[in-house]
């Protein structure tokens, strides 16, 4: 009898359900642009590529600026890199489209040094 309940357990994972890759179609793909986030609904997954040009009043927000615009960024302490950066250093941020009443800002997951 255990048997056939470990064998209950363990058919979802072998069910074709489990086995797809998700959704891929329109709005499944990353933002890649401050403009296209400042368009963009809320959770929508971004990935940006540019320069935190600034640290904001409040501990955790910081601006952050690509060739497109300037948008605000919420880095928790443990979401900042290892080692130090500046507004001179490129940096790739992962994250999501956080949509308030009166404004968009992304909150960051990730922060990665290109340069």
């Amino acid at each position: 009898m255990k048997t056939r309940y470990l064998a209950l357990l363990l058919a979802p994972l072998f069910s074709t359900a489990a086995l797809a890759t998700g959704y891929t179609g329109p709005g499944a793909q990353a933002v890649t642009t401050v403009a296209a986030a400042k368009d963009a609904s809320d959770d929508t997954p971004v990935v940006l590529q540019g320069y935190v040009t600034k640290k904001l009043d409040n501990d955790d927000k910081y601006e952050f600026k690509d060739s497109s615009g300037t948008i605000t960024v919420e880095i928790d302490d443990e979401n900042l890199p290892p080692v130090p950066f500046n507004e001179k250093t490129l940096v790739k941020l992962t994250g999501e489209v956080e949509k308030g009443l009166m404004k968009r800002e992304i909150d960051v997951d990730l922060v990665e040094i290109l340069k």
